[in-house]
């Protein structure tokens, strides 16, 4: 991994790379973007970031995967970690704060779907509080990855129709499965949890998966990307976001 941060140092608009400055666990990140081969222009966000709240430092970074539009994903960029950050609860309870801003935001991206569109995105959220805390959050197929003592493993979890059929099923949708193609939701989505996409979301969620994991000396980095990495190949790879301690 050293490698990739070494190739990112000399950064294009779609690449670059940072460090936190003044938290007592040095982070630092790189990222990524590459457009695929969908025939449709790029559709993917990320947030790599720190910032000092209530005398904390923060790492902000998250992949939005987008699909019908850019408007979705580009507004979970601006506004989906403020979202998270101004919830009340966020430092007693950041579990509990980023599930209420997951469905805040996307209420609100709802309510806005005339000027928003009728797109929707997937989300991986990572948060690093001072170095000692990582809470990472998803909905879709963007995942997470930690490696700990040479070991990788996944900490997200993918929301993929087949699995939530029950539920879709229950909320009056169908799951499909054609010769060639993957399952989808009423035979167009092909997650089953996404922000916006008002046309289904009467049978998709926004409900995400957390997971907590402290830092310590046996994290080596975590790897953020979208399904262009982890499910079609590093060729077709559409965004990358590595954090290192």
């Amino acid at each position: 991994m050293g490698g990739l941060m070494s190739r990112l140092s000399s950064s294009s608009p779609d690449s670059g790379k940072g460090r936190s400055k003044s938290s007592s666990v040095q982070v630092s990140h790189g990222f990524h973007l590459v457009e695929g081969k969908s025939g449709h222009d790029m559709e993917d966000y990320l947030v790599a970031e720190y910032k000092k709240r209530r005398n904390h430092i923060l790492g902000l970074f998250a992949i939005f995967d987008g699909h019908l539009g850019d408007r979705v994903p580009s507004y979970l960029k601006q506004h989906l970690f403020d979202n998270i950050l101004d919830e009340p609860s966020f430092w007693t309870d950041p579990a509990t704060a980023i599930k209420n801003a997951y469905r805040s935001t996307d209420n609100f991206i709802l309510e806005k779907s005339m000027q928003l569109g009728p797109g929707g995105s997937t989300a991986v959220t990572a948060i690093v509080i001072d170095g000692k805390d990582l809470w990472v959050a998803n909905i879709g197929d963007s995942r997470a990855v930690v490696c700990e003592r040479g070991s990788a493993n996944q900490i997200t979890v993918d929301h993929e129709p087949h699995t939530e059929r029950k539920r879709i099923e229950e909320q009056g949708g169908f799951v499909t499965l054609l010769p060639g193609d993957v399952p989808r939701v009423n035979g167009q989505l092909a997650v089953a949890r996404a922000f916006g996409d008002q046309s289904l979301k009467a049978h998709l969620t926004s409900e995400p998966d957390i997971r907590h994991v402290p830092i310590d000396s046996t994290i080596e980095f975590v790897i953020l990307a979208s399904d262009g990495l982890w499910k079609v190949g590093s060729l077709s790879m559409k965004s990358l976001s590595v954090l290192s301690a």
